[in-house]
């Protein structure tokens, strides 16, 4: 089942370190199957609020997102981007093929208390 890096990164002052980063991260989440799927765009806030950016990396499953972010490569530069830009990163597994939210809510209903 699909997995994501999601990054939601604050703005920062542009520093070398970030350029030398964003040069070498995609050569550290290849070998684990990793691909940017959001990266470098504009995003539309239609709720709420989303300060920074977001950036989000698909792998194949969680155990390859782990891999990648546990690596030595990748977290030989993750110095690079955390001393400059603030921010929080999630590994999530996608939704397995055929989900259905109304099980999802099923569950939560037969879960509250009898009225």
């Amino acid at each position: 089942m699909t997995a994501y890096a999601i990054a939601h990164l604050r703005e920062a002052v542009p520093h070398p370190e970030i350029a030398e980063y964003i040069e070498r991260i995609g050569a550290t989440f290849e070998p684990y199957g990793g691909r940017f799927l959001v990266h470098a765009t504009q995003h539309e806030v239609v709720e709420g609020s989303w300060p920074g950016h977001a950036v989000v990396i698909g792998f194949p499953a969680i155990a390859e997102a782990r891999a990648w972010w546990e690596s030595p490569a990748y977290r030989t530069i993750a110095p690079l981007r955390s001393r400059h830009i603030e921010g929080g990163i999630i590994l999530v597994p996608g939704v397995p093929e055929g989900y259905d939210p109304r099980a999802t809510a099923r569950a939560m209903r037969d879960a509250l208390p009898a009225e």
